[in-house]
């Protein structure tokens, strides 16, 4: 466990490898960076390159709460932050009434912690112990909703009108995600250090399929990553990401396939490939792929 009193890079290093998460010293640095100087951490890349895994694997090493804020179009500040309990505050209001209370008392109970639902952003500035806040493809949320975020992200702190400014117990570590489908605001991004994750290259992800899926043949291990980061460079409709480079090799290694072969291809490629318009592009160019990745593996 990495003590939140002295944090160092061989901590978070040390930490991640724990964690099982293989990246590179630019990474760790600036994850250890976000650690030291209390930074949210923004994180950009091609979607699939591990940027939410990176927020799980902080949340796994610093044994802390993963909390995660999945954003989409259209999200507001009562799904992202909280919202009252109508249905208990109608309850509650009418048993006041029955005792015969003036209103003031009545909104005195009803505008209380007790009837709030906390949704992520003030579970996690609420949160006794310091959690991890994963606010997830930021880039799908509106302006607006960024602009909102400004306040949490500076000084941590939100104002609910009814109960005023509720300020962090423990100052949460911030991970936001984007896959860049917009530009983000330069205001959000002032707030935070800032990291771009692209895929790994062909050592790197021959290792992290080694990792997690240890019992696939060391050969066929080589000819995945390179048979992959080929596909990368392709102008295609979706990149293959790690997740579904590692499903793959495990779906290899569950049809007992020992080397890349035009065969072995056609039974499993469109476990890399979700599209059909990639599959045909990548149809014409097999062999030549094929060969490239299987050459000295």
């Amino acid at each position: 466990m990495i003590a939140a009193v002295e944090i160092t890079r061989d901590t978070v290093c040390d930490g991640l490898r724990r964690a099982r998460y293989i990246t590179t010293e630019a990474v760790e640095t600036v994850l250890f960076l976000a650690l030291t100087l209390e930074k949210p951490l923004l994180i950009e890349g091609p979607a699939g390159a591990g940027k939410t895994e990176i927020g799980k694997v902080l949340a796994e090493t610093l044994h802390a709460e993963l909390i995660r804020l999945q954003c989409y179009e259209g999200l507001d500040e009562a799904k992202a932050l909280y919202e009252w309990n109508y249905q208990k505050q109608l309850l509650r209001i009418q048993a006041d009434r029955e005792a015969d209370l003036s209103w003031e008392e009545v909104t005195q109970h009803v505008f209380s912690h007790e009837y709030l639902l906390e949704r992520p952003l003030l579970r996690a500035i609420t949160a006794p112990r310091r959690v991890v806040l994963l606010i997830d493809e930021i880039d799908k949320a509106d302006e607006e909703f960024e602009a909102f975020l400004l306040e949490l992200l500076s000084d941590f702190q939100v104002s609910i009108p009814e109960l005023g400014t509720v300020r962090a117990v423990q100052r949460p570590v911030v991970v936001l995600t984007s896959n860049r489908t917009r530009e983000l605001s330069e205001a959000l991004k002032r707030r935070c250090l800032y990291l771009w994750l692209n895929f790994p290259g062909v050592d790197k992800e021959r290792e992290i399929v080694a990792l997690k899926v240890p019992d696939l043949e060391p050969r066929l291990q080589e000819q995945v990553a390179r048979f992959v980061n080929a596909l990368r460079k392709l102008d295609l409709r979706k990149a293959p990401s790690i997740a579904e480079t590692l499903d793959w090799a495990r779906a290899l290694l569950a049809l007992r396939i020992k080397e890349l072969t035009p065969a072995a291809l056609r039974q499993t490629l469109n476990l890399v490939l979700k599209h059909e318009e990639d599959l045909r592009k990548v149809e014409g160019k097999t062999s030549a792929l094929l060969a490239a990745a299987t050459k000295n593996a």
